[in-house]
């Protein structure tokens, strides 16, 4: 569908490069009194005058051919550019290869943002797309190379040893999570190439740190992994064996890193949302739960706080006419589901609460911001407890058990604050990471089929699923930060019939009123979705293969359905039966045992 755009008729000047490339990296000699950090600087800024200089040459071209050129080498450099500038500056780095949708930022009612994207992602499309005029694209290079300029300017790195062995993991990870699944390459799909070149990259910021290593043969392993990782990532984008990829190299850098943040003595000041010493992806060790609480020691998680919210979550006595209670809609042999398409009088399907932790936004439209927020709802809704936080504090207090329950494990006894705490730490409690996928990317077991791989292998690649269903939790909170739970608008249709109309439910819209967010919701978590039909937060599907097909089709413009603002590509994804089946396969393996 996208075709090259109508090119641009100048001459390039070549003597930007010139200027810019006359302060390029150190030699040799001139780094040999020089320090790490130093070095490190020196290569980064090198790398922005780089990403400078080709964006230029981009701006004064005359041929399609050369305009492709030009625009893969700003890419390369800024890959280059990834593993520093995401770790030292993350909103431009966010900025920079933001996807190619409108940026909105709804803080309240009276701070409303809305912005048009620009960067990498957003040329590239342009590139490929003859609707795109000259002026606008011209436009949009020129704010990213001002941008680029603008952080070289402002350049000056602080890193002690602890940042550069973070900088590293997050790196890794960004690149088996999205690097390789074409996120941050659309149209041209060189999603595998790029991720070589970051490689490569890494290889040369631990280069400047060798003389940290006591063991030598530490090092020349993580040399010996860089080569084998770089000729991996020669490969084609459909048949890349992404699965192989994280299982025998992706996991094998993290076990590295562990070795080697003990071969130089690192004392890391806290942990992030990923420990710091993880060496799986897909793990119980992978995250810091209080990363996702806020680290307020009232409400650090705990065994005996989920424990008591267990019971919390099951007693109908929380509901103010002794109805209802966490536990009517989100039943543990359904995955924490209803199995219902909406439960009565409620205006969206019930999600399943597995792997809710590990998310910064909750309820379909993302309207709570924790999971004691989403409780707080709950309580109040009318149509589910219809009580208020006073009675519900009031009623505990009543209950000798639960009084004594919550002296011993909280300061201040019973608050409203402390009950929905301890609901939230049972939810948090519901991560297992011990689903047929997890066992054997872990190297547990050896029982996947041929087919179940290829089915992951499609899901991160070809079809695209990851690109919004981010692992390893596969939904839509965005690694390797994990501080944002997207929203994305598919065109949900009410009904499955061969013309439908688009559901009639606004998402977030609802929320601040912004027409741009129109039909959001946020992103679920496909883990263990053979348990949680129907689907959609209208329940409009029954079977994962209907799923499958509506995104086959290009969602709701695939359909028919007019809609202005879809975040879901609209070209079809040429997925074959088999390859449905494939994934079906896959997202089945995601099955935890609870």
């Amino acid at each position: 569908m996208r075709k090259y755009i109508k090119q641009i008729k100048e001459a390039w000047v070549p003597c930007l490069f010139i200027a810019l490339s006359a302060c390029n990296w150190q030699t040799s000699e001139e780094m040999k009194s020089r320090s790490p950090l130093n070095d490190l600087e020196s290569l980064y800024k090198s790398d922005l005058r780089e990403c400078i200089v080709h964006l230029d040459s981009l701006m004064h071209l005359n041929s399609e051919k050369d305009n492709l050129h030009y625009f893969q080498k700003a890419r390369a450099s800024f890959k280059k550019l990834e593993p520093i500038l995401a770790y030292v500056d993350k909103n431009n780095y966010k900025a920079l290869n933001q996807p190619n949708l409108l940026k909105v930022e709804e803080e309240d009612f009276t701070n409303i943002k809305i912005t048009d994207p620009f960067g990498y992602q957003v040329i590239e499309e342009m590139l490929h797309d003859e609707r795109v005029s000259k002026e606008d694209l011209m436009k949009n290079i020129q704010l990213t190379r001002n941008r680029l300029i603008l952080i070289l300017r402002n350049t000056h790195l602080q890193l002690k040893n602890y940042h550069i062995l973070w900088l590293l993991r997050e790196e890794i990870v960004r690149l088996a999570t999205m690097g390789i699944t074409g996120f941050d390459s659309p149209v041209l799909e060189n999603s595998l190439e790029e991720s070589r070149i970051a490689y490569q990259r890494l290889n040369n910021i631990l280069t400047l740190y060798k003389g940290n290593f006591s063991n030598g043969n530490l090092f020349q392993l993580w040399e010996n992994e860089f080569a084998k990782t770089g000729q991996i990532l020669k490969a084609d984008f459909n048949s890349f064996d992404r699965y192989t990829f994280i299982k025998e190299h992706t996991h094998k850098q993290l076990r590295l890193l562990v070795e080697t943040q003990e071969d130089w003595k690192i004392g890391f000041p806290f942990e992030k949302a990923l420990k710091n010493d993880i060496i799986s992806l897909f793990s119980t060790g992978t995250f810091n739960l209080d990363y996702f609480t806020g680290y307020d020691k009232e409400s650090a998680y705990s065994e005996k706080k989920a424990m008591l919210g267990e019971r919390l979550f099951s007693d109908k006595n929380l509901s103010l006419i002794k109805h209802m209670s966490c536990a009517s809609c989100h039943k543990k042999d359904l995955a924490f589901t209803d199995g219902l398409k909406k439960f009565p009088k409620q205006k969206r399907n019930s999600p399943t609460l597995l792997y809710a932790a590990l998310q910064k936004g909750f309820f379909y439209d993302n309207r709570a911001g924790s999971l004691e927020g989403q409780v707080s709802f709950v309580v109040k809704n009318e149509n589910e407890f219809h009580s208020d936080l006073e009675e519900l504090k009031t009623f505990v207090q009543k209950d000798g058990s639960y009084r004594k329950e919550f002296d011993q494990l909280y300061k201040r006894g019973v608050t409203d604050q402390n009950i929905r705490n301890a609901i939230a730490s049972y939810v948090r409690s519901l991560i297992n990471f011990n689903s047929k996928f997890d066992r054997n990317i872990n190297e547990e077991e050896n029982t996947l089929t041929e087919g179940e791989i290829k089915g992951f292998n499609l899901f991160m690649g070809k079809a695209k699923c990851a690109t919004c269903h981010f692992p390893p939790v596969f939904n839509g909170t965005v690694p390797p930060d994990f501080a944002h739970t997207e929203l994305e608008s598919l065109g949900v249709p009410k009904d499955n019939s061969e013309k439908p109309g688009i559901d009639d439910d606004l998402g977030r819209f609802d929320l601040f009123g912004t027409e741009e967010r129109k039909y959001f919701f946020k992103t679920p978590t496909v883990r263990n979705i053979s348990k949680t039909t129907p689907y959609m937060h209208n329940g409009v599907y029954t079977t994962l293969e209907e799923v499958l097909d509506f995104y086959n089709k290009g969602g709701g413009i695939g359909l028919g359905i007019q809609l202005e603002h879809q975040t879901l590509p609209e070209v079809p994804l040429d997925l074959s039966e088999q390859e449905i089946q494939d994934i079906v396969s896959f997202m089945n393996t995601l099955y935890d045992i609870y």
